[in-house]
């Protein structure tokens, strides 16, 4: 399998597309057109990373962080970016990075997280809003089927946990074929009545150009009359953090403990306890300031993440436990987490996890 190919399948799983737009995600280095020898999966793709996948005979990593992040104008092996790189380009290993589409996908960084602390009726954070569309296309009543399945197929009608829907709407057509057309039915300068449906269904913004492809390629007419709306929805299957329910409310000592114990943490430093039991917890891996007042807004009694500042702590205004467990710490099962995902989609291909340590944090105690 070449890289390319690997790209093709894993990103029908896990489109880059959904990342934030100041990521820099996908193949990071490497030839697309080479064939993979194994894959070695970790958080960072540090030297050390590098070395191991020359040991194990692996020419492609998959990293959640991305190791060129912007900024990267020569490679003179002048830190440890440039020096990971250039590592990687000397030995044809190609990295490949995920990071916020991870972050952003139901299944991602904060459902990993959800799940270790066991959360029920767990719901999107922070849904990402403006990015759906809505596409109307007039067809004629013998080819709808035809076009809805091409627009299934596309990627077009994904709701939640529900594919392929559609609305249609019955209705009657006209056109009238002039000088220069090549009608598919009709007879030039007469006005033509078609029985026609007007075919509705919602896509993420990314799947655009392909839907319409699609929808153009399985269409009869040589003129396809359609729309696109935007749609100001929010899309509760993709976005930023995550909330949910623990089984049994705690107190906040209790609660501390329990997280402590679940992460293997060293440490947590929080806001002042307000004597309050923690039934609702929000979450967001890595830094997640900016998503304190959304845990706010939906009653989040915790809040866990990463990289919080001395400021950040005054914004519960004692209405809310927060926590700050570490920014790799909040985002350590997200190695295994790819590991699984990457299993099931090539479960012949050789997939190891990295066992290198690639936390800079160290703690004196």
């Amino acid at each position: 399998m070449k890289i390319k190919e690997f790209i093709g399948e894993f990103e029908k799983k896990l489109p880059l597309k959904q990342a934030e737009d100041f990521d820099n995600v996908g193949l990071i280095c490497g030839n697309p057109d080479r064939e993979i020898s194994g894959m070695l999966v970790c958080h960072d793709a540090l030297e050390n990373v590098v070395d191991e996948a020359i040991r194990k005979n692996h020419n492609l990593i998959v990293a959640f962080h991305p190791i060129v992040f912007s900024g990267l104008k020569s490679l003179t092996g002048r830190n440890y970016v440039e020096k990971s790189v250039m590592k990687a380009i000397e030995n044809k290993i190609a990295i490949y990075a995920v990071h916020t589409a991870f972050d952003n996908d139901f299944y991602g960084v904060n459902f990993g997280i959800c799940e270790a602390l066991g959360l029920k009726d767990q719901k999107i954070l922070m849904p990402k809003s403006q990015n759906l569309k809505k596409l109307e296309v007039y067809v004629p009543k013998d080819f709808a089927e035809q076009v809805k399945t091409a627009l299934f197929e596309a990627g077009a009608g994904n709701i939640g946990f529900y594919d392929e829907c559609s609305f249609s709407i019955p209705g009657k057509g006209t056109f009238r074929p002039i000088e220069g057309a090549n009608p598919f039915s009709g007879t030039m300068g007469i006005r033509e009545n078609s029985d026609e449906e007007v075919v509705s269904v919602i896509f993420e913004n990314f799947k655009q150009n392909q839907i319409i492809a699609a929808m153009k390629s399985a269409h009869p007419y040589e003129e396809v009359a359609y729309q696109i709306i935007s749609l100001e929805n929010e899309n509760h299957f993709s976005g930023l953090g995550r909330y949910g329910d623990l089984e049994k409310e705690m107190d906040e000592a209790d609660f501390l403990r329990f997280v402590k114990k679940t992460f293997d943490l060293k440490i947590i430093r929080h806001s002042g306890f307000n004597s309050k039991k923690i039934r609702r917890v929000g979450v967001l891996g890595g830094s997640g300031a900016s998503g304190i007042q959304a845990a706010l807004a939906n009653r989040c009694d915790a809040y866990l993440t990463g990289d919080l500042k001395y400021h950040d702590f005054f914004q519960t205004a004692g209405k809310m436990l927060l926590c700050d467990i570490g920014h790799f710490e909040s985002e350590q099962f997200v190695t295994q987490q790819l590991v699984e995902i990457l299993s099931e989609i090539f479960p012949k291909f050789a997939v190891s996890k990295s066992t290198e340590k690639t936390n800079p944090v160290n703690y004196f105690l």
